[in-house]
């Protein structure tokens, strides 16, 4: 599990496609500090698991399903990417639940700069829209965001986030240009409730439990 605090800003060295998966290194020297094989390490948001690392960078495998659901397809030698260890038992939870498991891609439809935070608004697809809400938490390429607003409009939905300095300075999102796509993972408490309603029968009614004996 992750929260969504952006530990690094890597690099990607290489991308090696197959048939239906690939290959990806990237260059994280914090991140591998003290990674083993078989651990887990949040890419733009996507859970991948090591196995080869060196002191300055690691490689993973990348499914058929990830790159179907994910931009992670679309990287090239040089790109940056957002990195975070899984958390430990005993960190701080600085950001919200989140899995590395991505629901759907979106892009970036505008950018409205203010002093020193930065507005940017999303496209948001049909079936994740009904999941996010203002103020709800929103996971954008592995960072954890809180939704400033949302609405919809002929091209469709639509959310938007308020980024910091740190944000912008920090993780790829200061560097996203209008039209650049991005991982998007809702909240997954949204997804149990909705689960919970549609499949847990009507609970009994008072007059069918049994009589307790005086």
């Amino acid at each position: 599990m992750f929260t969504g605090i952006v530990e690094e800003l890597g690099h990607v060295v290489a991308l090696e496609r197959g048939a239906d998966s690939a290959r990806l290194t990237v260059a994280g020297p914090l991140v591998v500090s003290d990674a083993v094989h078989g651990a887990s390490i949040s890419v733009n948001g996507v859970c991948l698991t090591v196995v080869e690392h060196d002191a300055e960078q690691f490689t993973v495998d990348v499914m058929a399903e990830s790159l179907a659901r994910t931009s992670l397809g679309a990287l090239s030698p040089g790109d940056r990417v957002n990195l975070e260890r899984a958390m430990a038992a005993g960190g701080r939870f600085g950001g919200h639940v989140v899995q590395g498991h991505v629901d759907g891609t979106a892009r970036i439809l505008q950018r409205t700069p203010g002093d020193r935070w930065e507005v940017v608004r999303f496209s948001l697809g049909a079936d994740l829209a009904r999941y996010v809400v203002e103020k709800g938490s929103i996971t954008v390429d592995g960072v954890s965001l809180t939704v400033s607003a949302i609405g919809a409009d002929d091209a469709g939905d639509w959310f938007e986030v308020s980024l910091i300095p740190t944000t912008l300075a920090l993780t790829t999102l200061g560097h996203k240009v209008v039209g650049d796509p991005v991982n998007l993972e809702v909240d997954v408490l949204a997804k149990y409730v909705e689960r919970l309603l549609v499949t847990t029968p009507n609970p009994p009614s008072t007059t069918d439990s049994q009589e307790i004996p005086a």
